[in-house]
């Protein structure tokens, strides 16, 4: 009977991997040189014709030219130079008359590229901000040679430094020249007018007045200015403009429009910020402990991936749900959007090369791709409805195919037990000490927890006759009511024979301010002589520590020192709230004569 060679073996193991996986493999190139991230990913039906098409941003690393990329199936159907980096790829329909073909939207810089039928259709570029009105006299006054190229580059730098309101581009390339290039740059630029323009950082869409998957939806954008804009989607005018306390990378909605919505902004500072539709600032804040690297709204929730390699579910009200740590960083996120089955799910693609799909915080299932997966893009692909594209690190495009007998099951992600288990403890040798105190304690156990009673009971004893010394003798520095709680420490300075004495009295009640409080001193008068042997007290503001200052002269020349008793006192009662006795040190002025 003949061995099977291991060739066999490992074909075998594969097959049975592919039977038993929900997947089915469509395509992998890894050299499909395809190099870019979620938000520039989209699916959709450009022509109208029911197959549907991937549009790539491509982000061109190596200092190629960023493009605009087009597949139909595994190959590239048009490609587009782009004039700058891609931010965001969204399909909209923008238009309620036949045919309705969804239009393509491209950010990049400080532009929206809308295409239609892939042809370029309308472009949409943001307003210009307000130039700094200094830097703007600055150049005025080189613009007419009142300050030379040295004087301009110093106050600029000044203006950098401290002006709320940036620089323009112009500005800051002029202060990274050399000092040889700057007269020269000087007397090219100094004719044209400042210009300040914010680019866009992240783009989604938004239904208009439909909930409807064919309804026209607007253009929601961030921009680095800290704003995000709501687009009009025939006229590609502002229709609302919000404000933001940081710079927002990752956007979702939910609503209409016209009618309500809701927004969730991930910025850079590290929070989410919720807004509403008639609100111009955020509602609700999310703070995170690290920065957020991608957020999907499931449902009503908001699945937040941190820089701490872990998911996040959060309310829209800030309420955290739930945390899920993940086994290695996350590099992107994207949904996972069943129709058929009416499931919504949240992939997120690990720096191991696993794509992990969760349910909430239920692991639904792993992929295990052969690269660190850097885009992922769920939906219908050809006429395909669950189609998962992925491009890898290395710019490898992968296509998988979900099966239509495939089911997620909550906990399907894990096989066998849990890899901590396999994880072996560092347990010590047991020492000879360890193995004769064992013994001991075994031998003689009962002994010794009886000693170590009798001991605590003693302690506890000896505890409680001071407290109920010190009660008697009112040298408790705490008040024992409940009614009137205070706190009373004293500070004597100097080095005599006049001694400053400062008392520091505290309300210690949570709301109850107290009044009508006396402090008296009882010392011996041929020691000891004070301005007052007694004062009221100000009112006691819970909370507030209240210093009572008052000077002490030492009368005795024979180096001899006493105590002088504190007592606080409510108007009207003889027996004390509280008292202190001080050791008054010895006045070194009238030991040494």
């Amino acid at each position: 009977m003949a061995a099977a060679s291991p060739s066999d073996s490992d074909g075998s193991r594969a097959e049975s991997r592919e039977a038993s996986s929900k997947w089915l493999d469509a395509h992998y190139d890894p050299v499909a040189n395809i190099h870019t991230f979620s938000a520039c990913l989209a699916l959709a039906d450009l022509h109208g014709d029911g197959e549907y098409k991937l549009v790539v941003g491509d982000l061109g690393p190596g200092g190629r030219q960023p493009h605009l990329k087009v597949l139909k199936g595994p190959t590239v159907l048009t490609e587009s130079p782009l004039p700058a980096l891609p931010a965001a790829a969204v399909t909209f329909l923008m238009e309620q008359h036949e045919p309705r073909t969804p239009a393509l939207a491209l950010a990049s810089g400080p532009c929206v590229y809308v295409y239609k039928n892939l042809r370029p259709y309308f472009k949409f570029t943001l307003p210009q901000l307000p130039p700094n009105s200094l830097e703007q006299d600055l150049w005025n006054q080189a613009k007419q040679d009142q300050i030379d190229h040295l004087t301009l580059k110093e106050m600029l730098e000044g203006i950098r430094e401290k002006a709320e309101v940036p620089l323009s581009v112009q500005s800051l390339r002029f202060l990274q020249l050399e000092l040889s290039e700057m007269e020269a740059f000087v007397n090219q630029h100094k004719s044209k007018s400042i210009k300040r323009q914010t680019v866009i950082t992240t783009m989604t869409t938004l239904k208009k007045n439909l909930a409807d998957e064919d309804a026209m939806s607007c253009l929601v954008l961030g921009t680095e200015n800290k704003e995000l804009l709501v687009l009009d989607p025939e006229a590609f005018t502002i229709l609302a403009k919000m404000s933001l306390p940081g710079v927002p990378v990752f956007l979702e909605v939910s609503g209409q429009f016209d009618v309500e919505f809701r927004l969730a902004a991930a910025c850079r500072n590290g929070n989410i910020y919720i807004l509403r539709r008639d609100s111009r600032r955020p509602k609700y804040c999310i703070e995170l402990s690290a920065q957020p690297v991608g957020l999907v709204r499931v449902h009503k929730v908001l699945v937040v991936g941190s820089t701490e390699d872990s998911l996040h579910g959060f309310t829209h009200k800030g309420k955290r749900l739930w945390t899920v740590p993940m086994p290695a960083a996350i590099l992107t996120m994207n949904l996972l959007e069943q129709r058929s089955r009416g499931l919504q799910a949240v992939m997120a693609g690990l720096a191991n090369g696993e794509v992990r799909i969760y349910h909430d915080k239920a692991l639904l299932n792993v992929i295990r791709a052969p690269d660190a997966v850097t885009s992922l893009c769920f939906g219908r692909y050809g006429r395909e409805d669950n189609t998962l594209v992925m491009t890898t690190r290395g710019g490898g495009l992968m296509i998988k195919i979900l099966k239509r007998t495939a089911v997620f099951v909550e906990g399907g992600g894990e096989v066998g037990p849990p890899p901590a288990q396999a994880t072996k403890l560092n347990v010590p040798r047991k020492t000879r000490l360890y193995v004769d105190q064992t013994l001991r304690e075994r031998e003689a156990g009962t002994a010794m927890h009886r000693t170590f009673q009798t001991d605590l009971y003693l302690l506890r004893l000896r505890a409680a006759r001071a407290y109920v010394q010190a009660l008697e003798s009112s040298l408790s520095p705490v008040s024992a009511t409940a009614r009137e709680p205070l706190k009373l420490h004293a500070v004597v300075q100097g080095l005599g024979p006049t001694f400053k004495l400062t008392l520091h009295l505290q309300n210690t009640s949570t709301a109850r301010p107290i009044l009508g409080l006396l402090v008296c001193f009882l010392y011996n008068e041929v020691l000891y002589a004070l301005p007052r042997a007694f004062f009221k007290v100000p009112l006691l503001v819970p909370g507030l520590d209240y210093p009572l200052e008052t000077f002490v002269e030492s009368l005795s020349d024979k180096g001899i020192s006493d105590i002088i008793k504190v007592l606080v006192l409510r108007e009207g009662q003889s027996a004390p709230l509280l008292s202190a006795h001080i050791n008054m040190p010895v006045s070194e002025g009238l030991a040494a004569a």
